[in-house]
């Protein structure tokens, strides 16, 4: 396995994860909040799907993402993250295919990598965090499942069954 096999199969695990705790949630349950102030499921999975293409950009500027709608920016950045009630948010099948798509562009652009690649130093406000291309693409893969994390808060909140 090489390291763009890696990251790949990493992509793809936290695609699984984030899949499956989501499956047995209506559209209403994504706007749940744990406690007051937390971020409910819905406006992290748009913060997902936002952040994605933002964060790989960092490494390969010409990695072609699909379009997201123009409210993204707003609705999903740190403005909107209070934000309560359905008006603005998707249903929980809208952020399955958007995730998807951005999920299938991030695998693509990887499998363009060479392993040498992977070392290339990265620039830009995450270069701190991740040095180069490669810890660039594994925080993508971490930053999915830490909010995947959040999600079984969200879950046991529900009553919902614990799946891992």
């Amino acid at each position: 396995m090489t390291g763009r096999d890696a990251i790949q199969s990493a992509l793809g695990s936290t695609k699984f994860l984030l899949t499956k705790y989501l499956e047995d949630l209506s559209d209403a349950d994504l706007l749940t909040r744990p406690v007051p102030g937390a971020n409910h499921i819905a406006w992290q999975l748009g913060h997902l799907i936002f952040a994605e293409p933002h964060l790989v950009k960092q490494g390969i500027p010409d990695a072609p993402y699909p379009d997201l709608p123009a409210s993204f920016a707003e609705t999903y950045g740190a403005k909107g993250a209070g934000k309560d009630g359905p008006d603005g948010f998707l249903t929980k099948a809208e952020y399955l295919s958007l995730f998807d798509k951005v999920r299938s562009a991030t695998v693509a652009a990887v499998g363009k990598l060479s392993d040498a690649d992977l070392d290339r130093p990265t620039t830009g406000s995450m270069a701190p965090f991740a040095p180069t291309l490669g810890d660039l693409l594994l925080l993508v893969c971490n930053h999915t499942l830490m909010h995947g994390g959040q999600f079984t808060v969200v879950r046991r909140k529900l009553g919902k069954p614990v799946l891992f």
